[in-house]
């Protein structure tokens, strides 16, 4: 393991306690000491910069400020997120909600060098970001461009429909990718396989190369030049194999050996 993608607060909770100098000291030891360079962290899975109700928008809003100033403080510079769920309003509506969320948050928090990664989604429910247009849409209509990037979840964006079932695909993604949000704009790849099939619009994670994803698309990805310092993190399940070994490393292994010499 040579990066890691970190939860700065419990994720399912609104409230949260401010951090102390000691955490903050404590933490930037322990990335030193593991050699670990570019630390990731995902945000509370609470936030949704589309609310169109304004109470509940404003809630959000403040979480999202605080996972920001978080991430500056402990020197995490990419702070991944999902987009938003319209709930109903239509996707035109939420797009433009989200991106003026973060203009608004970028001029409350501004010389931040924190990114917002804008995560693609598998589009279950009236969840956004499901297309590489809707996240190239919310970059370019904020003020402030350069303080967003963008995540790429493999399982996500099978479910939504993207071909990462076969090497062919893989290539035409990664094309697809240029073409719209760029390829240097991917600052975090998540490196999941999918329980469900291409364009199921499901969101569950399997281990690499026991769901629907071809193992020659991973093998496309992580010897992709351009990826080569992304950070790829795994959220694939939290267990055993059979002979006692971590899925976390079996996982690793397999994604290892697919990298060419």
């Amino acid at each position: 393991m040579d990066c890691v993608q970190v939860f700065t607060k419990n994720q399912r909770q609104w409230k949260t306690k401010p951090l102390t100098e000691e955490q903050i000291t404590l933490w930037k030891q322990h990335l030193k000491r593991a050699g670990l360079k570019k630390p990731v962290s995902h945000d509370s899975y609470l936030i949704n910069l589309a609310n169109p109700d304004a109470a509940a928008h404003d809630k959000s809003m403040r979480l999202m400020r605080d996972e920001l100033e978080r991430c500056e403080a402990l020197g995490i510079e990419s702070l991944v997120a999902h987009p938003g769920a319209h709930l109903g309003e239509g996707e035109a509506a939420g797009l433009k909600r989200i991106a003026r969320s973060l203009d608004r948050l970028h001029g409350e928090l501004p010389g931040y060098r924190v990114r917002t990664c804008l995560e693609i989604t598998a589009g279950q429910g009236t969840n956004l970001g499901y297309t590489l247009e809707h996240l190239r849409d919310i970059i370019d209509a904020t003020g402030q461009p350069d303080r967003l990037a963008v995540c790429i979840d493999t399982a996500h964006a099978l479910e939504a429909g993207y071909p990462l079932d076969s090497e062919a695909g893989a290539r035409k993604f990664l094309e697809q990718i240029g073409r719209t949000v760029g390829l240097r704009t991917v600052r975090v790849l998540h490196l999941n396989d999918s329980r469900t099939p291409r364009g199921s619009r499901v969101d569950r994670h399997a281990h690499i190369g026991r769901g629907h994803l071809a193992l020659d698309a991973f093998k496309v990805i992580v010897n992709h030049r351009g990826f080569a310092r992304v950070p790829k993190i795994l959220e694939t399940p939290k267990e055993d194999a059979p002979d006692g070994t971590p899925m976390d490393t079996v996982n690793l292994n397999k994604l290892k050996s697919l990298i060419d010499s």
